[in-house]
């Protein structure tokens, strides 16, 4: 081997391989890259009112009746106004696998499609496998309308009268 082979040797060329692979090395990485950005961006909570995880204008109170279940899909909870004209905001998710609950008007009921367990009218479990009632939000009113609070989650085991609110005028 003469002195140019080992130059050549010790000092290699930039190839068209070695090009393709630093290119391809930089897109991955790219890609990586964007896909954790939207994965992000996705996760991200919606803080704007009107939207879940903020807070959402439900009505007004005198437009709400009594022994009434409202469902607000954007808001992804139930509003629920008792006979007494006392409100809950019940979240949608089941407890138990985080399936959306159902409202049937006709047996007065809410059910998982997942794993049929139901729930009664306060949102407090009737069949297993759930062992704990649906999860609330906090309702508050402002200028005679109900306002849901969908940015926080109450967790409970059993429904408690104190967890209905009332409107004072």
């Amino acid at each position: 081997m003469t002195a140019k082979d080992k130059h050549y040797s010790e000092t290699k060329d930039f190839t068209r391989r070695d090009f393709m692979k630093l290119g391809l090395g930089a897109l991955s990485g790219l890609a990586v890259l964007e896909m954790g950005i939207g994965s992000l961006q996705f996760l991200r909570a919606k803080s704007l009112d009107g939207k879940f995880g903020g807070l959402f204008t439900a009505g007004k109170v005198d437009e709400i009746p009594n022994n009434s279940v409202t469902e607000f899909t954007d808001g992804n909870f139930y509003l629920v106004r008792g006979k007494d004209g006392g409100f809950m905001a019940l979240y949608r998710r089941c407890p138990h696998l985080g399936c959306a609950v159902e409202w049937s008007e006709s047996k007065e009921r809410f059910y998982c499609p997942c794993h049929a367990s139901s729930f009664d009218i306060n949102g407090d479990f009737i069949s297993q496998p759930v062992p704990k009632a649906l999860d609330l939000f906090e309702v508050s009113f402002q200028d005679g309308a109900v306002l849901v609070d969908t940015s926080k989650v109450t967790r409970r085991e059993h429904f408690s009268p104190d967890q209905i609110v009332y409107f004072d005028a």
